[in-house]
C-alpha cells in the first residue's frame, strides 16, 4: 500500500517548505500557474501550464528526474524558457502533487498519463525536455506518440542502459537496491554520498540539519512506489530492445557525469544515428542544470528554435487485397438489354 499520506513530524520552520513556496511565486511570476488533471482511474497529474498560452510560440514540455518536485529541478531554467515558449511543468506521478491508483510503475505507463495531461490541457503538439529519470519518460512519449512529440531533448538520460550494466561497474551502485537507497536517501550522509556523485563542485559543510529538513520534505513520501518504479526501469531491460525514435534529438550530458556515464551518452548517439546531435558540458556532472543554467538554456533554445526540416513523404502503402481490386482494371458495364417487342411495335 502507498505511503503517501504518511507525513513527518510537525516542524515550528522548514527551509525546504518555504524555498517551495518561493519556487512557487517564482513560477507564477514566470507566466505559469498550477493546475490539476483528472485523467481517470485514479490518476492525477499536477501540472505547471502557461496562463495564457501563445499561439505563435511551440509548446515545451519539462519532464524532472528523481528527487525533488518539478519545480525544483527547472527553477533555474523556467523563466528564461517561458519567455520563448508554452511551457508545460507536470509532476510525475509519486511526485509533488501527482498519483495515481493503477499499479502500473513503468516509464511508459508515465509517458501515457503526461500525455493524457497534456490533451486535457489543449496540447496537441509538443517538444519534450527530459532530466535524468524524465528523460526516460520523454523517449517513451516519442516512441508512443511520434504524431504529438515534434523534438526530443535528452539530459543525462540513461534509456540505453541494460540491466547487466550494474554488475559490469558501470555505476556507482551494483543492484537496484543500492540505487534506490542513494536516490532516496534516508539519511544526511547518504544524502552528501548522492551530491558528491551528482556535481563536479558541491558544497561540503552544509549543515546537517539542512540535510534532514530536506529529507524530511522531499524524500520520505512515496517511497515504496518510487522504488518499484526503479526496478521496472531496470530489470529485464535490454539495449537491444530499445526501439529507435525518429524525431530530431538533442543529448545533452555532462562530461563528468558519475550517475549515469558518459558511456550512456555516445551509446544513445549510435543507437539514433543522423537524427541525433550529442553536446557536451564541460566540467560538470549529473546536475549540470544546476552547475551552468545559461549553458544549458541556451543550447535547449538554439536546437529548439531550428526550423524543422520537412518529413520524408511516407512510403508507398503495401498493394493489399484492397488496393489491388482498386488497381485492377474492372469489367465493362452489360449492354442494355433489347428493346422488347412492345416498344419495338410502339415505334413503328
Amino acid at each position: 500500500m502507498s505511503n503517501q499520506h504518511q507525513q513527518p513530524p510537525l516542524k515550528c520552520f522548514s527551509f525546504t517548505a518555504s524555498r517551495n513556496r518561493c519556487l512557487k511565486l517564482s513560477f507564477s511570476g514566470a507566466g505559469l500557474r498550477p493546475t490539476t488533471a483528472d485523467i481517470g482511474d485514479g490518476t492525477r497529474v499536477h501540472c505547471w501550464i502557461p496562463k495564457t498560452p501563445n499561439p505563435t510560440r511551440k509548446n515545451l514540455v519539462l519532464i524532472h528526474g528523481f528527487g525533488a518536485n518539478a519545480m525544483w529541478h527547472f527553477c533555474d531554467a523556467v523563466r528564461y524558457l517561458a519567455a520563448r515558449f508554452n511551457v508545460y511543468v507536470p509532476d510525475l506521478l509519486f511526485f509533488g502533487k501527482s498519483f495515481t491508483t493503477r499499479p502500473d510503475r513503468s516509464e511508459t505507463f508515465q509517458a501515457r498519463c503526461l500525455m493524457a495531461a497534456m490533451e486535457a490541457n489543449g496540447v496537441e503538439k509538443m517538444g519534450v525536455v527530459g532530466l535524468s529519470y524524465g528523460g526516460f519518460v520523454a523517449y517513451s512519449m516519442a516512441v508512443q506518440f511520434p504524431a504529438a512529440v515534434e523534438k526530443v531533448v535528452l539530459c543525462c538520460a540513461g534509456v540505453c542502459l541494460e540491466e547487466r550494466d550494474l554488475g559490469n561497474g558501470l555505476f556507482v551502485v551494483n543492484t537496484v537496491d543500492e540505487a534506490a537507497a542513494l536516490l532516496m536517501p534516508a539519511t544526511a550522509e547518504k544524502l552528501k554520498e548522492l551530491l558528491k556523485y551528482t556535481f563536479v563542485k558541491f558544497p561540503r559543510t552544509i549543515p546537517t540539519f539542512l540535510l534532514e529538513d530536506f529529507i524530511d520534505e522531499m524524500c520520505v513520501h512515496n517511497v515504496e512506489d518510487k522504488k518499484k518504479m526503479l526496478f521496472a526501469l531496470v530489470e529485464g531491460r535490454k539495449f537491444s530492445e530499445l526501439p529507435k525514435i525518429s524525431q530530431p534529438t538533442l543529448i545533452v550530458w555532462g562530461d563528468k557525469d558519475q550517475v549515469f556515464p558518459l558511456e550512456l551518452a555516445h551509446r544513445l548517439k549510435r543507437h539514433l544515428g543522423e537524427i541525433a546531435e550529442l553536446t557536451l558540458i564541460k566540467n560538470t556532472g549529473h546536475g549540470f542544470i544546476f552547475e551552468k543554467p545559461k549553458e544549458f538554456n541556451r543550447r535547449v533554445t538554439t536546437f529548439l528554435s531550428k526550423p524543422q526540416s520537412s518529413p520524408p513523404p511516407p512510403p508507398p502503402i503495401a498493394k493489399g487485397w484492397l488496393n489491388c481490386l482498386l488497381s485492377e482494371p474492372q469489367p465493362s458495364p452489360p449492354p442494355p438489354p433489347p428493346p422488347s417487342a412492345k416498344a419495338a411495335d410502339g415505334s413503328r
